[in-house]
């Protein structure tokens, strides 16, 4: 029996939050426990109701998202966060993203990519389109080198791609790559296509170089 994902609604607008809810009601596996219409009253309520996903808008009245967001994550370190915005300029998605955001959604694409963001952040992902990514990559590339490597490219992966980044750095191939993690061939060309989208390079040897600069294949980390 499919598991029912848990989703608690945040935002100011009711109209959203209705079409949200109906869009949300189109897959039997989703259920809205909960509504709140600022910061204050989602935190008071997102501690009542413990959904599995948090669907949080930004710019609220007494408390704002980025707020809720950082309190959320104070208090329950494994919430996970699903941001909507009309904002989709790079200091925006940067403060998202170091708050401890699961995902981001711009306001105007929610239709088409919720159930997709909803599933990747469930099964353990940061999601991100690749135009967000490339924000988020050029955002961490002007900090000082000091800045940047305490946020380095590396932490949007998952564990599972962390793993299959540090073997292919080690020269596996693909094949050997899945006898190792004991999965096919195509999951582990799939997570390598995923790598290469969220570190917006087009080669092996650009991830190879990105194991190497962050010492994978040296100390054997993950």
């Amino acid at each position: 029996m499919e598991q029912t994902i848990t989703i608690m609604l945040v935002d100011d607008h009711a109209l959203l939050r209705s079409g949200l809810k109906l869009l949300l009601q189109k897959k039997p596996s989703l259920e809205v426990v909960g509504e709140a219409a600022d910061g204050i009253e989602a935190l008071q309520l997102y501690e009542e109701v413990r959904p599995h996903i948090l669907i949080l808008d930004i710019s609220m009245p007494r408390l704002d998202g980025i707020q809720v967001l950082r309190e959320i994550k104070l208090r329950y370190e494994q919430a996970k966060v699903i941001v909507l915005t009309m904002h989709e300029d790079e200091d925006y998605i940067t403060s998202i993203m170091q708050a401890g955001a699961s995902g981001y959604i711009p306001k105007a694409a929610v239709d088409e990519e919720l159930y997709t963001a909803i599933d990747s952040v469930m099964n353990g992902y940061v999601y991100l389109r690749p135009q967000e990514t490339r924000t988020l990559l050029s955002s961490m590339l002007k900090k000082t080198p000091k800045e940047a490597e305490s946020r380095n490219p590396y932490v949007i992966l998952s564990p599972r791609e962390r793993e299959v980044l540090r073997f292919l750095a080690r020269g596996y191939t693909l094949v050997e790559t899945a006898q190792e993690l004991t999965v096919s061939i195509k999951t582990v060309d799939t997570h390598k296509t995923r790598m290469m989208n969220k570190l917006n390079v087009s080669r092996k040897s650009e991830l190879v170089e990105y194991a190497m600069k962050y010492k994978l294949i040296n100390d054997g980390q993950a």
